[in-house]
């Protein structure tokens, strides 16, 4: 076995990331996937799936991650801190990147870059999350990929609270009587978050420069993205957009 790889693994409140670069820092394996409360199940899966697809090898493992503090420890490895294995990442691979936007499953954080770096998050309150459009999708009867692709036919928006579920819900359950559409609704919902992100974290900071959109739910929606990118008045130059948004931290431990 002579080849031994870094590889960083991100644990969240939802899923498990588990990136391996090589020894010119390209990724080589990158995979995302739920643990449904079963963190070490669900890495056992991807280190399962690394083996195939790398074959036999060593791994020189770093963690990070809200979920990653106490596995760590059992697995005896380094773990970094998850802000500063973004930066890490966003620093190697996207480097002009002035503001970054994250969101994940039961947290959100916008980090500004230039001269030094300013990090704004969530509280306990996970308003605004993957966690928060998952129970909308639920209330909607939908998949969030589904509403996503609804999201695509919205011909207009309502306002909705993003703040609370409970708050949200009773917004939403009126318009749904009243028979605004799914796609209404779905679109209405993404815009939510993006107000409740830009307003409750930003708190009048301005977002200026070229910004990067990283995290599952900002990867996988494209809908969610296009509407920061609206409300933000993005254009193409300045809208950061990497490939594997959704395994950035994961990539800023392996390079740790």
């Amino acid at each position: 076995m002579s080849n031994c790889f870094p590889a960083g693994i991100d644990i969240g409140s939802t899923t498990v990331k588990l990136v391996v670069l090589d020894e010119n820092e390209n990724m080589i394996f990158g995979q995302y996937q739920r643990h449904l409360s079963h963190t070490q199940r669900a890495l056992s899966d991807l280190l399962k799936q690394a083996h195939k697809v790398l074959g036999e090898c060593a791994l020189s493992l770093r963690a990070t991650g809200s979920g990653a503090i106490n596995l760590a420890k059992a697995l005896g490895v380094p773990f970094v801190q998850e802000v500063f294995s973004t930066r890490v990442a966003v620093k190697q691979f996207v480097p002009a990147t002035d503001c970054v936007i994250e969101l994940g499953g039961e947290d959100a954080k916008i980090l500004f870059l230039t001269n030094g770096t300013e990090v704004r998050m969530n509280g306990s309150c996970a308003g605004g999350t993957g966690a928060f459009i998952d129970q909308m999708a639920t209330l909607l009867k939908m998949g969030a990929d589904e509403m996503n692709k609804a999201a695509e036919q919205a011909t207009r928006t309502y306002t909705i609270a993003s703040r609370c579920g409970v708050f949200a819900k009773s917004d939403i359950q009126p318009l749904i009587n009243e028979g605004a559409t799914r796609a209404d609704l779905a679109a209405s919902i993404f815009q939510a978050v993006v107000n409740q992100t830009i307003s409750g974290l930003a708190c009048g900071k301005p977002i200026r420069g070229h910004v990067a959109f990283l995290g599952g739910p900002l990867h996988f929606l494209t809908e969610l993205k296009a509407a920061f990118i609206r409300t933000l008045k993005l254009t193409p130059e300045t809208t950061v957009d990497p490939e594997n948004s959704h395994l950035f931290a994961a990539m800023g431990a392996a390079l740790e």
